[in-house]
C-alpha cells in the first residue's frame, strides 16, 4: 500500500497546487495523456469500419494507452525512489494528478461571480462544467457549480488518492489516463459510441468504488458542518443515486443534495438545443443562491480532511 504517497500528494497539491507558470512552460499530464488520445482516436477511429471493428479499435487504444501510463509510472516512481528524498520527489509528481486546489478555486469563483451578477456566475460556472449556461438562472447556476464539485471531488480528489494509495503512481496514471480518455471520447455521440465504449465501460469500472467512498466522506463531513444532515446525505445517496444517468456520479451528487437540503440533478440544456432529463437527487429547495455554493464548499473541505485523516490512519497501520 501507498498510503504515505498519497497522504503527501495530497499535502503538496493544497499547499501549491499545480502552478500556471509550469502549466504554460510543459503543460500537465492530462494535457499529454490527452494529445495522446486524440492521436490515436484520429489514427484507428475511421468512420468506414464497421460497428464491432471500431469497438475493437477503441478497445486496443485503451490498452495502448494505459500502458504508456503504467510503463511511464512504473520508470518515473524507479528513479524517483533511487534518489535521496524520492519520497518527496515522487510525491510531487503525483501531486499533479490530484485536483482539490483547483477544485475549490473554480467552484469558489462561481459563488463569487454569481453575488455579483448572474451573468458573472454564468461566466464562472461555464469554465467547470459542459452543459449550455446561456439560459441558466441564478438557482441553475448555483445547483451546476455544486452538481461539478461533487461529481470532481470524486473524479478529482477521491479516485486518483485511492488508486494512488493502492498501487502507486502507476495506478494514480492510469486512472488519470482512463478518466481523460472517458471525457474525450466516452461519450454517445455518432463518431465516439462504438470507439469509446471500452473507456467509457473501463471508466465506470475504476471510478466505482471511489464514487461510493466519495459519498460516504460527503456525508461524514455533513457531521461536521452546522444543519447539514448525514442521515439525508445517505438517504438521498441510496435513492437517487442508481437513477442517475451515470452509474457512479449520481452517488456523491445526491449525497451532497441530501446534506445541504438541496434539489440537484433534472432538465439540462447542452449545445445544439440538446436537452437530457437528468434524475433528480435529493428532495430538498431547487431555489439554490451563491450562499450555498458556499455551504457545498465548506462540506466539501470537511469531507476532503476526512479523505486525509484516512489515509494517515492507513499510513500509521502500514
Amino acid at each position: 500500500m501507498n498510503f504515505k504517497l498519497a497522504l503527501l500528494a495530497l499535502a503538496i497539491e493544497a499547499g501549491v497546487g499545480y502552478p500556471d507558470a509550469l502549466f504554460r512552460k510543459i503543460g500537465h499530464p492530462a494535457t499529454w495523456l490527452g494529445a495522446l488520445i486524440a492521436t490515436l482516436d484520429r489514427r484507428l477511429n475511421r468512420e468506414a469500419d464497421s460497428f464491432m471493428l471500431r469497438r475493437l479499435k477503441g478497445a486496443a487504444a485503451l490498452a495502448m494507452l494505459l500502458l504508456t501510463a503504467v510503463g511511464a509510472g512504473v520508470l518515473i516512481e524507479r528513479v524517483a525512489l533511487a534518489l535521496p528524498f524520492g519520497w518527496i520527489a515522487l510525491a510531487a509528481v503525483s501531486s499533479t494528478l490530484l485536483a482539490q486546489r483547483s477544485l475549490h478555486a473554480h467552484v469558489a469563483a462561481v459563488a463569487e461571480g454569481l453575488a455579483v451578477s448572474v451573468e458573472d456566475g454564468r461566466a464562472a460556472v461555464a469554465k467547470i462544467v459542459g452543459r449550455d449556461v446561456s439560459a441558466l438562472d441564478e438557482a441553475g447556476v448555483a445547483r451546476a457549480a455544486i452538481e461539478s464539485l461533487a461529481e470532481n471531488f470524486s473524479d478529482g480528489v477521491v479516485a486518483p488518492a485511492l488508486w494512488l494509495a493502492i498501487f502507486g503512481l502507476p495506478g494514480g496514471l492510469a486512472y488519470k489516463a482512463v478518466n481523460t480518455a472517458d471525457s474525450m471520447i466516452g461519450h454517445r455521440s455518432s463518431r465516439h459510441l462504438a470507439f469509446g465504449w471500452a473507456a467509457a465501460r473501463c471508466d465506470d469500472l475504476m471510478n466505482f468504488f471511489p464514487a461510493r467512498a466519495a459519498a460516504g466522506l460527503l456525508a461524514a463531513g455533513a457531521l461536521m458542518l452546522r444543519g447539514a444532515s448525514p442521515e439525508e446525505a445517505l438517504a438521498a445517496a441510496r435513492r437517487d443515486a442508481p437513477n442517475h444517468v451515470s452509474p457512479n456520479a449520481g452517488w456523491p451528487e445526491a449525497a451532497a443534495a441530501g446534506a445541504l437540503g438541496l434539489e440537484l440533478g433534472g432538465l439540462r440544456a447542452y449545445e445544439g438545443s440538446r436537452v437530457v432529463r437528468g434524475a433528480t437527487l435529493g428532495h430538498g429547495r431547487r431555489a439554490a443562491t451563491a450562499a450555498d455554493i458556499q455551504r457545498a464548499l465548506a462540506l466539501y473541505r470537511r469531507s476532503a480532511a476526512l479523505l486525509w485523516i484516512a489515509l494517515a490512519i492507513g499510513t500509521l497501520a502500514a
